[in-house]
């Protein structure tokens, strides 16, 4: 692990990434989450441009120099970025990341490519999702710090493959590359148990996209509440990338759930001109069947600690229990 990998666990107070999550994670979200002590964050393209994610940026600036001088000790934030060829803004969002000296990059779709130099430049780190062996190839290729495994249950844009799976064979290829587990993470518990999996932190997106700073709508919260595990159909007929979607919300914009399971990517889909893709049709990973309530996001944060706190220990002592010979 690399000194600056450790130097950013060092400053949390429990190993928690909270995910950027497109149209819902925001300044006020990020910050929140770096107030109780994990690493918040956005993405880049949540934003309508340079001047909107300059303005998130001085947001970010601000709010963690007042939290400091508040005697907080606020964790590091985290902003996403697109890395693919195709996303027009990905030069201007990397120079304004570098301008304001972001302290973690979350670069996803494509290799983080010239991401990397740049970065580094002001000492920052530069973490890549990947959903395969492959993918993580080419990001350790390119000089990624450290991978984020996108595993089969994740919300948004994820992965299918199973995290055992995916953790063995990326631990395999790389044995002390920073690794941070993503998929239906959901408690302190599942937190510990990302790290005997041998991730060095946790990814979550679903439970954080249900508290009272995100920029979901509150129908869209109500739905997250009260939906199970079966709400969440995963598909790729909307951009070509598997994406999980609450069929509750593919109902209500008028999209049939059974229709995607046979359509191309590219083809039409029913009510396919008045659905905005992200607007009307809602994301959510697999944890969602345990979500129950919207809390703040530093009262979800302290919740996260405690459960975290409460399995280690419940782990150290089942761990006695069992015969050194077994």
């Amino acid at each position: 692990m690399n000194a600056r990998f450790a130097a950013l666990r060092s400053q949390l107070s429990i190993p928690v990434i909270a995910a950027p999550m497109f149209l819902v994670s925001n300044p006020a979200h990020a910050l929140a989450a770096c107030a109780g002590g994990v690493v918040g964050s956005f993405a880049a393209h949540s934003t309508r441009g340079p001047d909107d994610l300059r303005q998130w940026l001085e947001r970010m600036r601000d709010g963690i120099a007042a939290l400091r001088d508040a005697g907080l000790s606020p964790a590091p934030y985290a902003v996403n970025l697109v890395v693919h060829a195709t996303n027009p803004r990905m030069h201007t969002d990397l120079t304004l990341c570098c301008e304001f000296e972001v302290p973690i990059v979350l670069t996803s779709k494509g290799a983080p490519g010239e991401v990397v130099n740049w970065v580094h430049d002001h000492r920052g780190l530069v973490l890549h999702d990947v959903a395969s062996r492959r993918h993580a190839e080419l990001a350790l290729g390119a000089g990624a710090d450290g991978l984020i495994a996108v595993c089969g249950g994740a919300g948004g844009h994820c992965g299918t493959v199973n995290p055992f799976a995916l953790m063995g064979e990326l631990r395999e290829l790389a044995p002390a590359v920073p690794i941070v587990l993503a998929g239906a993470i959901h408690s302190g518990r599942d937190v510990l148990a990302a790290q005997a999996m041998g991730a060095d932190l946790a990814y979550i997106g679903t439970r954080f996209l249900a508290t009272t700073e995100s920029g979901a709508t509150d129908a869209y919260k109500a739905m997250v509440v009260q939906a199970t595990a079966t709400d969440v159909l995963t598909t790729d007929v909307l951009d070509g990338s598997p994406t999980s979607l609450l069929i509750p919300s593919l109902r209500n914009a008028g999209v049939d759930p059974d229709e995607l399971r046979y359509r191309k990517p590219g083809d039409k889909i029913s009510a396919q001109d008045s659905v905005k893709r992200w607007r009307d049709l809602w994301s959510a990973g697999h944890s969602v069947g345990r979500i129950h309530d919207v809390p703040g996001v530093t009262e979800l944060v302290a919740r996260l600690a405690q459960e975290y706190a409460q399995a280690r220990d419940a782990m150290r002592a089942r761990l006695t229990e069992i015969p050194h010979d077994v």
